[in-house]
């Protein structure tokens, strides 16, 4: 081929350039002399970034395209229409994967910034959290993924060309201290464990070395010197005691696969500081692995391994017998050779090691014990088993493509924090998430710096900014389904409150005015309202204006309930107790001061629960009804008779139970019931009374539920809080 065609493009008076072709030699021509002398911020120069970049992809997979795109890594930053040059030169493949590359790279810049601003102000699980939402987001962003190993592989390569540096140098240069300790905790927080994910093992452990090597060199020094080996050394150990297990289960009939290699020093670090032992205390900083075909020959293995070397005796677990709890199964024990150096020996069959690999059983599931969504574990699994291309195929120079949608998108802050999406969200949609307030006020939004319509479905790897007034409310168009301003059903509950509430601003101004015109009429302005309301069945003067201007009951109903207002206060009759005497041992809920042997009962209109403060009331032929020191039935009663008022207190019996009316205000959906009363059932609280209904989509439940103290109700109610849909819990 005439490298000549692959120059960079020709003035527009001259003939096109040839068609695509796939070569990485080429690729490697056409671009080293544009990059020239150029470096990056690194201070690693373009070209040797991109050799790096090659070499450690060719001992992954020999796929030309990857290697092509490795050499082509910063053409953007060298030309000004770099895709439509690649595309012409070198198709659309390798294009996409390049522009997936500088991608990711410029996420890693942002998540860098944002890690090292959130150091001092945010704690270690929200740090975790964004780590985590990162790896994600670097495996929903693509749209090839086979580029996740391509910024491995860069990444890798800048690790080693400071270690290159540090070592040349008696002095690591001081500017860039700070530069590549970011780059270092990136690596480990984000880089390490998604290799370790894709089962990338001999890149996962040589960037979890360099990483350790740069932030903490003392414990790095530590171990390479106890080790008493060089890595090469041991690394022939390995393959000595291989070749040896091999013939020892070949000679006895039973073929096996046997791999392995010596621990690195990152999992030796981790390891003790996880478990606390002194270095002399580990006995599988070597490992062997045997696969056989059936679970019969595993168990011939271990007695084979255990005849010829001599087993280390608490160093053995049976995942066979007793699998984990994730499903890995696998046998596990350590021996020690005739110098006394331990290996470890893992033995497992085919469908085993395959489960444990990519199924769910996945090391790394329970290695770093996060959460994983069903699409991402897919595309894991569908990376890994391409990376196996020994068992596989050559596919075609097109690169695959993932077909299912993504179920979740993942958007950046200003500040590089990563915000999760259901797929389709919008602007409007990011500022719900981000806050409520923030939502309500939203009047426009940047995505990447440039302006766009509130209604503007985002995409991954979006950096979002909202514009915001500093007062106001939703616009009610949010609501309607066509305009497309909301994807979220988070979103849209909040919007619908917002407008409830003000509804419900509305109904209650307007039936304010309304009873207070009749009052008025009445010649009854003295009438306190909460009097008012107490008398006509209504919780609050909130609720009994909103039911004036909805018209739930006439305005002749406040002519008759005044018309009572010289009767004494009649409260609902209170709930039995068991009579009550003052001695210290009583069995009792309530104890009456001072007065033997009377009849108590809780109050309905406020039913008090210990340790509640109380006071008690003498009623006519019911005893002591108890109340709740700020019950307001209790402060009109002792208004009108402070005579009759008495001193109670809590007998302190822990058996007894105590009915409470806990009210719930929700966004109706379907299983919202069942979803409450599971808070209940997983508090073990007996519900004996429910009461629901629905009004212009907002659920109103009231549950009647015993308790044997208060700090069961506010358990339930943290939890209720919690479930999606709820507005508001509280105790009645």
């Amino acid at each position: 081929m005439n490298l000549a065609s692959l120059s960079p493009p020709p003035p527009p008076d001259t003939a096109p350039a040839p068609g695509p072709v796939l070569d990485p030699g080429a690729a490697r021509a056409v671009i080293v002399p544009l990059y020239g002398d150029r470096t990056m911020k690194s201070g690693e120069t373009y070209v040797s970034h991109a050799d790096g970049i090659v070499e450690i992809v060719r001992g992954l997979r020999e796929a030309p395209d990857l290697l092509a795109a490795g050499y082509l890594f910063g053409a953007h930053e060298i030309l000004r229409e770099a895709d439509e040059w690649m595309q012409q030169r070198f198709g659309a493949v390798v294009t996409r994967l390049v522009g997936d590359l500088r991608q990711l790279m410029r996420i890693s810049e942002q998540n860098r910034i944002r890690m090292a601003n959130a150091s001092a102000e945010d704690g270690p699980r929200l740090q975790e959290a964004q780590a985590e939402a990162h790896r994600r987001m670097l495996l929903a962003m693509v749209n090839d993924v086979r580029v996740v190993p391509l910024r491995l592989a860069s990444r890798l390569q800048t690790l080693r060309y400071f270690a290159s540096v540090r070592a040349d140098a008696p002095e690591f240069p001081a500017a860039r201290a700070h530069f590549v300790a970011g780059i270092a905790e990136e690596t480990l927080d984000l880089y390490a464990p998604l290799a370790n994910r894709l089962g990338i093992w001999q890149l996962k452990w040589e960037l979890e070395d360099l990483a350790l090597r740069f932030l903490d060199p003392r414990s790095y020094k530590q171990i390479a010197r106890a080790l008493d080996e060089k890595r090469t050394e041991r690394e022939s150990f390995i393959a000595a005691a291989r070749d040896e297990l091999h013939n020892l289960l070949a000679a006895a009939g039973l073929k096996a696969e046997v791999t392995g290699r010596p621990k690195h020093i990152a999992s030796i670090v981790n390891k003790m500081r996880s478990k606390k032992l002194a270095f002399n205390e580990l006995y599988d900083i070597r490992g062997l692995r045997v696969i056989v075909d059936t679970v019969d020959q595993c168990y011939e293995a271990l007695a084979l391994v255990h005849q010829h070397w001599a087993p280390v005796g608490a160093e053995f677990d049976d995942y066979i017998a007793r699998p984990k709890p994730n499903g890995y199964q696998s046998l596990h024990t350590v021996v020690s050779d005739t110098e006394g150096r331990t290996i470890e020996v893992q033995i497992r069959t085919a469908q085993m090691h395959e489960n444990a690999e990519l199924g769910v059983a996945a090391h790394w599931r329970y290695k770093e014990r996060v959460g994983v969504d069903r699409d991402e574990d897919v595309r894991t699994a569908w990376l890994r088993q391409l990376l196996a291309w020994r068992d596989e195929v050559d596919r075609p120079n097109e690169g695959p493509a993932l077909e299912p949608a993504e179920r979740r998108i993942y958007v950046l802050t200003p500040q590089g924090r990563v915000v999760e999406l259901p797929a389709g969200a919008t602007p409007v949609d990011f500022a719900y998430h981000v806050h409520t307030e923030l939502g309500h006020r939203c009047r426009g939004a940047r995505v990447n710096g440039a302006l766009v319509p509130l209604n503007t479905p985002l995409a991954n790897g979006q950096t979002i900014e909202i514009v915001a007034a500093k007062t106001g409310g939703p616009s009610r168009d949010w609501l309607n389904p066509e305009l497309g301003f909301l994807h979220s059903a988070r979103s849209r509950t909040k919007v619908r409150h917002w407008f409830n509430l003000l509804e419900l601003e509305q109904d209650a101004a307007s039936g304010r005015s309304t009873i207070e015109r009749e009052l008025q009429r009445l010649g009854r302005t003295a009438v306190r309202l909460e009097d008012l309301a107490r008398r006509l069945g209504y919780a609050s003067v909130e609720a009994l204006c909103v039911a004036a201007s909805r018209e739930e009951f006439g305005l002749r109903s406040i002519e008759q309930a005044l018309a009572q207002s010289a009767a004494a206060p009649q409260e609902a009759p209170p709930e039995p107790i068991a009579p009550q005497r003052t001695a210290p041992g009583g069995s009792g809920g309530v104890l009456v001061v001072g007065v033997d042997s009377l009849m108590t009962g809780l109050a309905r209109c406020c039913r008090p629960v210990p340790p509640d403060e109380i006071t008690g009331f003498v009623t006519r032929g019911r005893g002591v009804s108890i109340h709740r020191s700020d019950c307001a039935n209790a402060a009109a009663l002792a208004l009108r008779h402070p005579e009759r008022v008495i001193d109670v207190t809590w007998s302190g019996d822990p058996e007894g139970l105590y009915p409470v009316d806990i009210q719930v205000l929700a966004q109706d959906r379907q299983g919202l019931l069942r979803d409450v009363s599971e808070v209940f059932a997983r508090e073990k609280l007996n519900v004996v009374g429910v009461n629901t209904v629905t009004v212009r989509g907002e659920a109103q439940m009231q549950f009647t539920v015993e308790v044997h103290d208060a700090s069961a109700i506010r358990r339930a109610l943290l939890q209720i809080r919690e479930t999606k849909g709820v507005i508001s819990a509280r105790r009645k």
